[in-house]
């Protein structure tokens, strides 16, 4: 484990030309949250993400790696449609049921310097798990 994932609980691996991203946790519910983190700094530096104005986010599907891969596409869609970063979400899972608000802002480009555009989390390396320490992990490639 790096010291990025231990001091924030999220990091990104390398993929080819994509980017993975992980999130862990003491539960599902932060590693949806952290994995969040990890695809917002994907775009910016997500120091500089102030959390503003709140948004509420509502995924179903099947399973825990679908209802990942829904929630990170919602975030996209979120993102590019109100033109905003998001830094803090607060995850809350029943079942098959998610729900979510994320706070974040804007886009200020000259604030936080988008760096890529992510245009969609992918089945790559589509992962939902808790390993042997119990830890929770939440995983993806994203597309860039």
């Amino acid at each position: 484990m790096s010291d990025k994932m231990k001091k924030t609980g999220w990091e990104h691996f390398p993929h080819q030309a994509d980017i993975g991203i992980r999130g862990l946790g003491s539960t599902k519910e932060q590693a949806f949250e952290r994995a969040a983190m990890a695809l917002t700094a994907v775009v910016a530096d997500l120091d500089k993400v102030e959390p503003r104005k709140k948004t509420k986010i509502n995924c179903q599907a099947v399973d825990d790696e679908l209802l990942l891969f829904d929630w990170l596409n919602s975030l996209l869609y979120e993102m590019d449609t109100r033109k905003m970063l998001f830094s803090r979400f607060e995850v809350r899972i029943d079942r098959d049921n998610l729900t979510a608000i994320a706070w974040g802002q804007k886009i200020d480009v000259s604030k936080h310097q988008p760096a890529v555009e992510v245009k969609a989390a992918t089945y790559q390396d589509l992962s939902v798990r808790q390993d042997e320490s119990g830890t929770w992990i939440a995983q993806c490639v994203v597309d860039v």
